[in-house]
Parts: C-alpha cells; sequence; structure tokens
C-alpha cells in the first residue's frame, strides 16, 4: 500500500497530458446531458452497478487522446497507473471491459450524443469569453478509414448511391461494409474516407463548428453550411475562392480574406501574392489544430470505425478533445 502511494506521489511531481486537461477541466458540466442521453435506470438485485457516466466519458476521451482501440483502452488502463488516476479508479476497483466501453460509445452515438457533447462545451468556451468575433478560419483534412475490399461491381453500385444486393442480404457483412466512403486523390496522395471541415476561431484556434462529408466532397462545398451571419469575416486558402462563395459571404455580412487564385493565363500579380502573405499569417493558424491531431493525438485522422454515424461520432470527439486540450493550452498558459 505505500509503495502504491509512494508511486502515485512521484508520478503526481510531473504532470502528464492528462494530468493538465484533468487540472483545467470541469468534468461536472458534462454528467446532466449524460445522464440524459444515457437514462440510466435502477438494475434490479443482484446486478452489477452501472458505471459512473463522467467515469465513462473520460475513458473515451483518453481513448481517443491516446488513438486505442477498445481493447487497447482496457489493457492500458489496468496497466497504466496515469490512466487510472485520469479516470478516477484505484488498483482495487475494476476496469471497464472492451465490450462496456463500446456499448458505452455506440449509446451516445445513436443519440447524437457526441455532437451535444461538443456544443455543450463550445458554449463553455464561448461563456468563458474564449471565442470572440475577430474573424474565422475554415478549412479540412481528410480522415482515413480502413479500406474495403470489394469487387469492381460492388463498386460501381455504391458510387451510384446504392447498396449491393449481396450486402443487403447478409446484415453481418453489411454492418463490416462502409458505403458512403469515398476514394479521393490529392496531389500523390490517395484517400479513402471522410473530411472533417472545422470551422476555427481565428484568435483563439478553438473550433468553433464542424461538418463532415466523405473525401471526395471539395472543400469550398460546405462554407455556407460553416458561416453564419456575425462570422466578421472569414480567412481560407484560395480553394475557397469563387463567385458563388463571395456572394454567401457578402449575404452574411462577412469580409473574405480568402487568398486569391491563380487561373491558366491568368497568374498572381505582385500585389496579390503580397496580400496572400499576409492573409497567410491568419490562415495558416488552423494549421495548429490539424498538426495537434496529427502529432499529439497519435494519428488522430485515421480512425477504425467502420460505418458514418460511427466516423461521424469519431471526428466529433476528435473536435471535442482537441477543444479541451486547446482549452488546457490557453488557461494554463494564459494565451488569451
Amino acid at each position: 500500500m505505500f509503495d502504491y502511494s509512494n508511486r502515485m506521489q512521484k508520478l503526481s511531481e510531473v504532470l502528464s497530458p492528462l494530468d493538465k486537461l484533468d487540472t483545467h477541466i470541469d468534468w461536472e458540466i458534462f454528467r446532466p446531458l449524460l445522464e440524459e442521453l444515457l437514462q440510466r435506470q435502477e438494475q434490479g438485485l443482484g446486478g452489477r452497478p452501472p458505471y459512473d457516466p463522467v467515469m465513462m466519458f473520460k475513458i473515451i476521451v483518453l481513448q481517443r487522446y491516446y488513438n486505442l482501440s477498445e481493447e487497447q483502452t482496457e489493457f492500458q488502463i489496468n496497466d497504466r497507473l496515469t490512466f487510472q488516476k485520469f479516470i478516477g479508479l484505484t488498483l482495487a476497483e475494476t476496469v471497464p471491459d472492451k465490450n462496456t466501453i463500446w456499448d458505452f460509445k455506440e449509446n451516445l452515438k445513436v443519440k447524437g450524443g457526441i455532437e451535444k457533447l461538443f456544443k455543450l462545451f463550445e458554449k463553455h468556451l464561448r461563456d468563458a469569453g474564449l471565442v470572440g468575433q475577430e474573424g474565422k478560419i475554415i478549412d479540412a483534412s481528410f480522415v482515413d478509414v480502413p479500406r474495403q475490399r470489394n469487387s469492381r461491381e460492388e463498386n460501381e453500385v455504391i458510387k451510384a448511391g446504392a447498396i449491393p444486393l449481396e450486402f443487403g442480404k447478409n446484415k453481418d457483412k453489411l454492418s463490416q461494409k462502409d458505403t458512403n466512403a469515398r476514394w479521393t486523390k490529392k496531389g500523390n496522395e490517395v484517400h479513402y474516407g471522410y473530411k472533417n471541415h472545422v470551422k476555427a476561431d481565428r484568435k483563439s484556434k478553438l473550433i468553433e463548428d464542424y461538418v463532415v462529408t466523405d473525401a471526395s466532397v471539395h472543400d469550398s462545398q460546405v462554407t455556407d453550411d460553416l458561416t453564419k451571419k456575425g462570422d466578421v469575416e472569414l480567412h481560407a486558402d484560395s480553394a475557397y475562392r469563387g463567385d458563388d462563395i463571395e456572394k454567401q459571404l457578402s449575404k452574411k455580412e462577412i469580409k473574405s480574406q480568402i487568398h486569391d487564385r491563380a487561373y491558366r493565363n491568368h497568374p498572381l500579380s505582385e500585389e496579390q501574392k503580397k496580400t496572400n502573405r499576409e492573409k497567410s499569417k491568419i490562415r495558416v493558424r488552423i494549421e495548429h489544430i490539424f498538426g495537434f491531431v496529427t502529432n499529439s493525438m497519435r494519428d488522430g485522422f485515421k480512425l477504425r470505425s467502420i460505418g458514418t454515424e460511427r466516423i461521424v461520432a469519431g471526428i466529433g470527439l476528435i473536435n471535442l478533445v482537441y477543444n479541451m486540450a486547446r482549452y488546457e493550452q490557453i488557461v494554463r498558459l494564459k494565451l488569451v
């Protein structure tokens, strides 16, 4: 017992990323919504009491932060004292198994819980004055999912927006097939999956909103969904430049700070190049989000889930965990 106490004391002297989150996040703000979403009921005599919903929520935050499978999440919590400390368990208590973690995520997914939790925390950020009115930045990142092994005929049916007959005959097979993910190519990179389109506050680099599409959808196609009156000004790269988007922004009284783009036989002038360089100083701030997810969250944009609903929930959780980590950094370092 004393060895355990001494070990925990030593661990507390060097704060892990989870310790920093735990210090600055008020997890109790999520409890009412979690209990509402899960509609927990008392079990009969002899049944095991349900795990605390806030603790389970912290487990899926931990899982997403380190990009772990359910099996690895269970193992790592059993193995690592820092993980146990974060979720509030001791060596004497039982760690939720992989199936319990899976079921918790599934219950949240069915009721759109992750999106609601994201919006709840976004409101918390807004109330704290961390989402201002100095302008927004939008951009998108690919989210890769397990590649499907379909026949050429099956892929043709999927591209046409239908489900192959063989998939429909076998419910188990259909559950392992993603008929909404799409292939796309950017430069020399080939991606299969989805896109995470985000709108971030230009000052705090916090994500205010997001839209999930398949990977083939062009970045600019969701601009109208991500913007609203009151955004003041919008920064984006040249992929978002177009007459339709300029009209959308004008209608919403948003000043366009979108990069100019060159066209065939119409290269950028020196003045446009200079203006783009100035705009880049703001627009590049959104790359912090994608860099954090890729590096600090262990290739966070590579998901193991199959199916649109699970992917949408997974992407929402990525954005929520990023906001938590960024909020912790802002508060700890007094950046805003």
